[in-house]
């Protein structure tokens, strides 16, 4: 009995990188970073998906968007596994995603402030930063300026926090480090 040729790796990962995020949909599911790995088990695609946080809201949509675009390219046999360890960071955002959030007016993290190995150092340090208010200088997407202000910790959705830029005056989310 013959085996069915199914697609490559790296054809199921180009079409992964056409699946938008469902909250910010000017970056891809693998600009996010939330994809974690993809293979053959047999004849079963697995994608491993890690959630940005356990409690996001947009985590069971983003599985059936992945299910229903690898289901449009054919794939019949498909398990989506969820990896909760390591968690993610916004340090697994792609450097195209990221471009993309600043063009989209949204302020991307700021690279090395996502948690890492060290989470009792970092604990310690965003403890020190918020007792003594001061605050990452987060740039304008929007005109570049430094001259900005956290108008709120939640933005328009849990991950982002909402500030404004006091030269150019826009609004403007910030995408929060994770």
């Amino acid at each position: 009995m013959a085996s069915v040729r199914h697609p490559d790796v790296a054809e199921v990962w180009s079409w992964l990188a056409e699946v938008p995020d469902p909250e910010i949909p000017v970056i891809s599911l693998t600009d996010l970073g939330i994809i974690r790995d993809v293979a053959w088990q047999d004849e079963t695609l697995v994608v491993t998906v890690t959630p940005t946080y356990s409690g996001c809201p947009a985590t069971s949509i983003i599985n059936l968007d992945i299910e229903a675009a690898l289901r449009a390219k054919g794939i019949t046999d498909l398990r989506l596994e969820r990896r909760l360890s390591p968690p993610w960071t916004t340090d697994w955002l792609t450097p195209e995603g990221r471009e993309k959030l600043r063009q989209y007016g949204i302020a991307p993290p700021i690279d090395g402030t996502a948690p890492d190995g060290r989470v009792a150092e970092q604990i310690a340090g965003r403890v020190a930063r918020l007792v003594s208010g001061s605050n990452l200088a987060i740039t304008c997407p929007r005109c570049g300026s430094a001259a900005t202000q956290k108008v709120s910790q939640f933005g328009s959705t849990p991950c982002k926090a909402s500030y404004r830029c006091t030269d150019c005056l826009e609004p403007f989310d910030y995408f929060k480090c994770i």
